[in-house]
Formats: C-alpha cells, sequence, structure tokens
C-alpha cells in the first residue's frame, strides 16, 4: 500500500507515522508514505499558499496552483513506482462520513495497486476549484472542525493501515474490532480479577469458550442498541432483520438492566 499526503506540515505527518501499528507496519514495509509540501511547487520570493477569499470573510484560502502542482508530483511518483492509478481523497467536515465500510473498501482498491494521495487542507478550505479538478472523494471523520487535516489524515492512514496483512500483532484482532459487524464492541477486562471492588463477569473466568463468545456478542449488540441504534438500524437494513439468537440476546441484556 503507497499513501502520499499533501500537506504543509509534512514533518507532523512523518513524525507521527513513526509510532505504534502504524510504525511498525512501515518499519516491515507493509506501506510507504511519501509527503508533498505545496509551498516546494511555489514560485514566488514569500513562498505563497494562500489569499484573501473573493466576497470577504475572516481568514484565508489555500490556493489552487500549488497544490495541484503538489499532487501531480505525488501521481507521477506513484505512477512511477508501480501504481496503476492514483485517488485523491480530501479530508473535509463536508466529505461523506468516514466508516469501517469505507475504510475496507479504500484499503482493498490500495492493496490491487491504487495509489492513495491524502490531501490535508489548512486555514478557511481550499479554492473550490481545485477541489472540482482534482478531488476524487472528500471524507470526514467527524462533526467537527479541527485546525488542519493532518490529524484526520493520520486517522485515516491508521484505520487503513491496521487492516493490512501482518500490521497487527494478532489477527483477529482486526476481525473483532468495533464496527467489523456493524456493532459497538464489548466491554473488556484484565487484571487484577477485582479492582476497587468491581469483579471481572465471571463468564470470562469461566473458561466456558462458547458462553464467553455468547455473552460478548450480547454486550455488542446491547451496547450498540444503547449508545448507537443508528448502528443496529443500519445493520438491519444491510444485513435483515436480527437473527433469533441475537433477538434472545437483547432480551437478556434488557432484562439484566
Amino acid at each position: 500500500m503507497r499513501i502520499d499526503v499533501v500537506t504543509l506540515f509534512p514533518e507532523m505527518v512523518e513524525h507521527a507515522a513513526q509510532f505504534g501499528v502504524v510504525g511498525r507496519a512501515l518499519t516491515k514495509t507493509l506501506w510507504s508514505l511519501a509527503l508533498w509540501n505545496p509551498r516546494t511547487f511555489t514560485s514566488d520570493p514569500h513562498r505563497t499558499v494562500d489569499d484573501r477569499p473573493y466576497g470577504g470573510g475572516p481568514g484565508m484560502v489555500m490556493l489552487a496552483a500549488p497544490l495541484a502542482a503538489a499532487l501531480k508530483a505525488a501521481r507521477a511518483a506513484q505512477a512511477e513506482a508501480g501504481c496503476a492509478v492514483s485517488r485523491v481523497l480530501y479530508l473535509s467536515p463536508a466529505g461523506t462520513p468516514l466508516t469501517h465500510a469505507r475504510v475496507t473498501a479504500l484499503n482493498a482498491l490500495a492493496r490491487q495497486g491504487t495509489g492513495l494521495i491524502v490531501l490535508a487542507g489548512r486555514y478557511e478550505g481550499i479554492d473550490e476549484r481545485l477541489l472540482m479538478r482534482e478531488v476524487d472523494e472528500e471524507i470526514a471523520v467527524g462533526d467537527f472542525v479541527v485546525s488542519g487535516g493532518e490529524l484526520p489524515a493520520l486517522m485515516l492512514i491508521d484505520a487503513l493501515v491496521r487492516q493490512l496483512p501482518g500490521a497487527l500483532n494478532d489477527a483477529a484482532s482486526a476481525e473483532e474490532e468495533s464496527f467489523v459487524d456493524g456493532l459497538l464492541d464489548c466491554p473488556h477486562y484484565t487484571r487484577p480479577p477485582v479492582y476497587e471492588g468491581e469483579a471481572v463477569p465471571e463468564v470470562l473466568l469461566s473458561g466456558d469458550h462458547a458462553a464467553i463468545e455468547s455473552w460478548r456478542r450480547m454486550q455488542s449488540l446491547g451496547r450498540t442498541m444503547a449508545r448507537r441504534p443508528d448502528l443496529l438500524a443500519q445493520r438491519e437494513l444491510m444485513k435483515g432483520a436480527l437473527t433469533k439468537e441475537e433477538k434472545r440476546l437483547l432480551e437478556r441484556y434488557q432484562q439484566k438492566e
């Protein structure tokens, strides 16, 4: 998997990408990272990458030309590296919400030879004409605004990289994470068995793997119903109604509350 990031703060992305799962996967060459600073593609003495917005208003808007040149360079580098095609992703609050399903789809594209170019904006935004001409997809990591696209870009990269074979120490971890089955994850516990008077649920200490799996499934369904009913409704639309066993587990969860 190859990911290129166009950003005014390449050091920020490069440094963060050295840690944890993402950093280990980078060391193992499971993916590669290239960084492009739009200031490199300016021609004026001040290396200008922004200007005042037409129509007035606060803040500055990123210029189209330096970004277009950076994207062109990234595409060329990806083609030289063997990528069959490049896809430009812009992190924006106006984009489509990033979901586990979308991450999985992008991961599949990357593993099939598509190079991903992540565009991290700054200031009040980017000239709309650049977005219309150069961007394939706008992605939002949540309904909030941050100072720039670097942190959302790192979130996207982390989500993508952890799905790569060999990225996690335990391959089953990726298969059992939240949202994989359209549900929130179940609660987890570790030593000691009693902490501040609160004991680990007995079933987890029983050694009965079938009972443990059933309990975890019940908790996952119940948590999703209580905290994110929209996910449960969406899952039912995608996969059909809950099974008899899932309905039974939900009933058990509600009875124990």
